[in-house]
């Protein structure tokens, strides 16, 4: 009996004591709240449901809790049924119901966790888009991470996922880029506002390898040569380290093909006569104040050229026309302000603002020897994705980004994630998944194969309860995980797995040893085993993680 099973369980039999009492069953919540209690003792599950809608029937909570106890102690599968304090409802399954669990992991196998919550929803999540004027530094590889393993959780719950990098190949930095490109052509140094580091002097070698003549051209001509090679070649790169990183987009989309097409212009003039913008002090406006923004912003200057939010708009209309019913831009720390503007575009084409998700990814830092690392190899100014990889691996780096609420600055620790002990956590959970597929290999030597199905009703010890109740929660954290926008639910997760099959291990012998000969207990371990290394390896592909088999 999973934890779903038994929330169903619990609300049929709400259902069954409020009718029996002539009460209205509708004051239940379509979905009961089922969880472990903090003390293993007071039983293997809980419910506040009494407490939670005990005075909108008519009934006191106690009273309520007493009733539904009684009736949940007849359920097959249920031992007992206790109230306790004010009328919280503490559960124990038998050994046989919660062991069916085991069952239900194994038929499934990689699709175990998976759901149907977000079926039908068409989802673009726009991720990472960093510039193409340098390499992908820390904030763009925890979008990479965290951005990748959020198109894996939204589409295990049903959602039909389109990651999308926005290429901004438009505005004042492409001419920086290009100058800077130039002058490390000329050796000369790098302009006041330009970019450093050797990246630029070997993005520079290239296009003169490509374009000798580059340098002896008229000035705009030159300036577009460098900006359009060195962007190809800066862009190709970006794409590379990306793959690398196990981070691979569906679609690619130019920022500056919306201007060049004529779509910008088409679709401000739309919104101009439709009273969606309006004009004041020579320039035309959208009102991003009726959604929280501290004052208006500028659509198209008192010059006549766009402001960059001109392209938002016209960036958001695009994805809109091409029938996503939902788009999610994960933005930097930087960039706060985009949450009501891009609500205030959606608006201004007449959509619900909630076709729009904003999420803020806060800084990332990195600490050796107790010191912060600021200087990059290469990119000079700024820590890159490849240092961070070179330092400590594509999974470690992964799952340190995804393991934390984007909410939060993250310091991330290189001495503690090239440990190999349980202090670095990536490590803790590999290795938990090395050791149970160690288990089945030495099990496989041994000739071990159950006659018929394990009873799973013998796994009575208090670790293989707490260990299977964990396998059981995966289900329910991953739709949580989607539903939130929290991939980083899955990996602490995975690290309480690994955690309670560390704990049962210690204490439970899997394997006979010396000629003893197995016993139904012997399978009934084995599948518990397998069925934790399953989750495990699931829960790890959602993270774009590896589950090593040795170690």
């Amino acid at each position: 009996m999973t934890p779903a099973d038994l929330a169903e369980l619990v609300r049929n039999s709400a259902v069954e004591v409020l009718t029996a009492r002539g009460l209205d069953p509708a004051v239940l919540p379509d979905a009961v709240t089922i969880e472990r209690p903090r003390n293993p003792e007071h039983g293997d599950y809980a419910t506040n449901l009494a407490l939670q809608v005990a005075k909108k029937a008519g009934l006191k909570p106690r009273e309520f809790a007493d009733a539904l106890a009684g009736s949940l102690a007849k359920a097959d599968g249920v031992e007992a049924a206790e109230v306790a304090g004010p009328g919280f409802l503490n559960l124990r399954l038998g050994a046989g119901a919660q062991g069916a669990q085991i069952t239900q992991v194994l038929e499934a196998g990689a699709a175990y966790g998976r759901g149907d919550a977000l079926a039908g929803l068409k989802i673009n999540l726009e991720f990472v888009s960093a510039n193409p004027t340098g390499p992908i530094h820390l904030g763009g590889t925890r979008w990479a991470a965290v951005g990748d393993a959020l198109g894996r959780v939204l589409a295990a719950q049903g959602a039909e996922v389109t990651r999308e990098y926005y290429f901004n190949d438009a505005g004042a930095q492409i001419d920086r880029f290009a100058n800077s490109l130039i002058a490390a052509a000329k050796g000369e140094p790098v302009p006041e506002d330009g970019y450093a580091g050797t990246y630029i002097s070997d993005i520079a070698a290239e296009v003169l390898r490509k374009e000798p003549s580059a340098l002896s051209l008229p000035e705009d001509e030159r300036r577009e040569t460098f900006a359009k090679v060195g962007i190809e070649l800066m862009f190709a790169e970006i794409k590379k380290t990306l793959h690398e990183f196990g981070t691979d987009f569906d679609v690619f989309f130019q920022e500056n093909s919306l201007h060049e097409s004529g779509e910008v212009a088409r679709l401000v003039a739309k919104l101009k006569d439709e009273g969606s913008l309006y004009f004041a002090d020579g320039a035309w406006w959208l009102r991003t104040t009726d959604h929280g923004d501290d004052k208006d912003r500028v659509v198209i200057k008192q010059d006549g050229n766009p402001a960059y939010i001109a392209g938002d708009i016209a960036y958001l209309h695009d994805k809109r026309q091409r029938g996503f019913d939902l788009c999610i831009y994960m933005l930097g720390a930087d960039h706060h302000g985009y949450i009501v503007r891009l609500k205030a575009a959606a608006a201004a084409l007449g959509d619900d603002p909630a076709v729009v998700e904003v999420l803020i990814g806060q800084m990332v830092n990195l600490v050796s020897d107790g010191k912060p690392v600021r200087m990059s190899k290469r990119a000079g100014t700024v820590i890159t994705m490849e240092d961070l990889v070179e330092a400590v691996g594509v999974d470690a780096a992964r799952y340190e980004l995804a393991r934390y609420s984007v909410d939060s600055t993250l310091d991330i620790d290189l001495d503690l994630l090239r440990k190999h002990s349980n202090e670095n956590p990536v490590y803790y959970v590999q290795y938990a998944h090395a050791r149970l597929a160690s288990l089945q290999r030495n099990a496989a030597e041994l000739g071990l194969k159950a006659d018929g199905e394990p009873d799973l009703s013998l796994l009575t010890h208090p670790r293989e309860g707490d260990l299977i109740r964990t396998i059981g929660e995966f289900p329910e954290m991953l739709r949580k995980a989607a539903e939130l926008r929290e991939p980083h639910r899955v990996a602490r997760y995975l690290e309480s797995l690994a955690s309670a099959y560390h704990k049962f291990y210690d204490v439970a012998r899997v394997l006979p040893q010396g000629g003893e000969d197995p016993t139904p207990l012997t399978f009934a371990r084995l599948a518990l085993c397998e069925a934790a290394r399953q989750v495990l390896a699931n829960g790890l592909e959602l993270l774009g993680v590896s589950a090593p088999e040795r170690m």
